[in-house]
């Protein structure tokens, strides 16, 4: 009977590692589908962010309640899981708690710490639940998490409450077996949380016992593979996503645009003929701006896949905050939706081919884009640096330039640019004219 249950164990182990190492192949061929963007530049500040706003999740604490709400959810499931690799190892290898042994009376301890996090882990996924759906905080109850988005962040709340429920339970029942001296069940040092709760289970036979902490302890690991499995589905792939896109973060002044240097060209050319150069054949046409998800970059790209949804960006954005349409974290789940989109496409023709879709008008509407004041608050707002304006800001470039679709006023001021130098409507010769009127 053990050799089976090995045999099942080690069948769903790799089962579960394939199909997760598979997915993690497919988005990454899927951020790569963006324009090359080198961001290797002063690695040492780049590791510092890493350490301070992923891993110390530095800006969460702007909000402190919800901060360590999500700190004692996010320290705690990955501590836990740390016991991963003893279950994993009494599966493959039919033991029970190899570690006993080895670790001697810290086993005990060390089970007992990973039992207060799992009850904060508990605690703290049943308010958000309640947050989410009872007391409705309006940023986690918006339009664009109608359907799926809000399912998904139930479904990983209530997944987390399960598992921390089972790993307690088991523990329980595994002290009662304990204290009968049941076979196979070595006797470990007390559990800070276990202990106090055998009681539940007095009267119980043996028997009855090993099948609860039997079911437990699979129905814990199964639930593991699930979530590993589901993660790069659901937006909580931030859990590790988190950390490469707070180190690829711009490490400049949020407030500088980036140039292009095509159109800088294109200026210098005109001015200075004899630096252009020689037109050989036919030149490939690079789009200015951005108009599907392949012309954003790999960070913007990588940025989408990091969204946790969680909407400090619109709560912040003044846009959003006068009745405008635009949503920043709308727009990074229209750019992950479309990605994803494209990604399928090429899953299904082994290249893409044209759908007749774009992230621009498909996904992304000319109104939400022009809502944008780019004032920053939603990049300086986002606990892991994601950029929803570099988006925004490449998105009605092309508009602009490729589509000449601009407001009146726009092109108003681009003209009076173009010839005046200027977004005035007066000649250059007169732009110190003011002067006269207060001399």
């Amino acid at each position: 009977m053990h050799v089976i249950q090995q045999i099942l164990f080690i069948a769903l182990t790799a089962a579960s590692v394939y199909i997760f190492v598979r997915k993690i192949k497919e988005m990454r061929r899927n951020i790569l589908l963006g324009r090359d963007e080198d961001l290797s530049d002063n690695p040492n500040q780049r590791w510092k962010n890493m350490v301070l706003l992923a891993l110390g999740q530095k800006k969460m604490f702007k909000k402190p309640i919800p901060a360590f709400l999500h700190l004692a959810v996010y320290a705690g499931f990955i501590i836990i899981n740390a016991e991963i690799l003893e279950i994993l190892l009494d599966g493959i290898l039919g033991a029970h708690r190899l570690f006993v042994p080895v670790l001697g009376s810290l086993y005990g301890w060390l089970i007992g710490f990973f039992e207060i996090l799992a009850a904060l882990v508990l605690t703290a996924c049943l308010i958000f639940l309640v947050r989410r759906n009872l007391l409705k905080v309006r940023r986690l109850n918006m339009a664009e998490l109608k359907g799926w988005p809000r399912e998904d962040a139930n479904l990983i709340l209530i997944t987390e409450v399960v598992l921390m429920s089972l790993f307690l339970i088991m523990n329980t029942a595994d002290l009662s077996l304990q204290a009968m001296n049941a076979e196979h069940y070595t006797a470990t040092s007390p559990f800070w949380i276990t202990s106090h709760l055998t009681g539940i289970f007095s009267g119980s036979s043996a028997s009855t016992l090993v099948v609860i902490e039997r079911t437990c302890w699979w129905l814990h690991i199964i639930g593991v593979f699930f979530f590993l499995n589901y993660l790069p589905y659901s937006k909580h792939f931030h859990i590790l996503l988190a950390f490469p896109n707070a180190y690829y973060s711009k490490l400049n002044s949020n407030g500088e645009i980036k140039n292009m240097p095509e159109i800088q060209n294109e200026v210098l050319y005109m001015m200075e003929p004899d630096k252009a150069p020689a037109v050989t054949g036919e030149q490939e046409h690079k789009r200015f701006g951005a108009k599907d998800v392949t012309d954003l970059s790999w960070k913007n790209l990588l940025d989408a896949y990091s969204c946790t949804e969680c909407g400090r960006c619109t709560s912040e954005c003044p846009a959003n905050q006068t009745g405008k349409k635009l949503s920043p974290r709308k727009i990074m789940m229209d750019t992950r939706d479309r990605l994803e989109e494209v990604g399928k496409n090429i899953n299904t023709n082994k290249e893409f081919k044209d759908d007749g879709k774009t992230l621009l008008n498909d996904y992304i509407t000319v109104e939400e884009l022009r809502a944008c004041t780019t004032c920053q608050a939603c990049v300086d707002a986002c606990p892991v640096m994601i950029d929803p304006l570099s988006i925004i800001m490449q998105l009605r470039r092309n508009l602009v330039m490729e589509e000449s679709n601009a407001p009146q006023e726009w092109n108003m001021m681009f003209g009076n640019i173009e010839n005046n130098m200027a977004p005035w409507k007066f000649s250059p010769d007169d732009r110190d004219a003011w002067v006269n009127d207060v001399a």
